[in-house]
């Protein structure tokens, strides 16, 4: 039986990602910190479907901080783990972005230097493009970030890089464009949208709205993941966007049609950090693994609006 082990696996993707991989048979020991970014109650909750699964094992710890040492041989690390949010990311907090993307990222590095694992797929992030020079944009356009959360995203992914050139290890990087769809994190947008709408509340709104962005839905970030393990280039580094390129008052709108309440739009200053556009160029991973997103953001955005409703129910006053 594979063995994968996947970090932040009580998170958005790693819970996903976690079931995903139980499903199919693969042993998974998944490490969270539950750090109080958001309700660790809401990560905890992301976790009930797997806890009984004998395949499955929760060890808590920081990566950060913690002895890394007990962690088991594996076949595949998912490293998920990672502290979220540009607008946060700014002044002090920064010093927790270089604790949990940088120093644990290193430290998981360091575990797995040297042992015979199949892939150490890395979860990265569109935002290490920032305001990227052109669109769509590729794996081959010199990263420029926008915030100090790309920074330390794009500093992690050249760790892991780096380990593979000097020490073989076998890598990948999943740049990951905004990914939304059922348990997305409570400060992203569509969850915020949803929330709001469904207690009657405005929702926020920064910018004008007409900022764009490729939106991929949870179970197409998922399938790269999945693939990302057999079947990704040495060192490969990987667009993973959604094909789904949407305003966000276009976004809105569909989360209107799908609940069935009119949304209170507030707006308020586009803040330090935030591009007014991404759109991914997929072709790379099209052609080395076969993937090709498969949702719609009209299906994705029902999904998570029925989710939330679920979440919320009898919230609206």
């Amino acid at each position: 039986m594979s063995h994968a082990l996947v970090t932040g696996c009580a998170g958005f993707i790693g819970s996903h990602l976690t079931e995903r991989l139980l499903e199919q048979g693969v042993q998974v020991t998944g490490v969270d910190c539950f750090t109080p970014y958001y309700d660790p109650a809401l990560k905890r909750r992301n976790l009930e479907t797997v806890l009984g699964d004998a395949k499955f094992r929760l060890i808590e710890l920081d990566l950060g901080a913690d002895d890394v040492s007990g962690l088991p041989e594996v076949d595949v690390v998912y490293h998920q783990a990672a502290q979220p949010g540009v607008r946060a990311s700014w002044g002090r907090e920064f010093a927790v972005y270089t604790t949990h993307n940088i120093l644990a990222t290193q430290r998981l590095l360091e575990r797995y230097r040297g042992t015979q694992l199949e892939r150490f797929v890395y979860a990265s992030s569109s935002s290490v493009y920032g305001d990227a020079e052109r669109f769509p944009t590729g794996e081959d356009l010199l990263p420029r970030p926008f915030s100090p959360y790309g920074v330390s995203k794009l500093a992690a992914e050249h760790l892991v890089l780096l380990y593979s050139r000097n020490f073989g290890l076998p890598v990948t990087a999943l740049r990951y464009f905004t990914v939304y769809g059922p348990r997305q994190r409570p400060d992203m947008a569509f969850h915020r949208f949803c929330r709001a709408m469904l207690r009657g509340e405005p929702i926020t709104v920064y910018g004008d709205g007409r900022q764009s962005r490729d939106f991929t839905f949870i179970a197409d970030a998922i399938e790269a993941n999945l693939r990302a393990w057999k079947q990704s280039a040495p060192q490969g580094v990987y667009n993973v966007g959604g094909g789904s390129q949407v305003e966000v008052l276009e976004a809105i709108a569909i989360l209107e049609q799908v609940l069935g309440v009119k949304a209170e739009v507030s707006f308020e200053p586009r803040p330090a950090g935030d591009p007014l556009r991404t759109r991914a160029d997929a072709s790379r991973i099209a052609a080395d693994l076969g993937f090709t997103p498969s949702t719609p953001i009209a299906r994705g955005l029902e999904a998570e609006a029925l989710w939330a409703r679920g979440l919320y129910a009898g919230a609206r006053t």
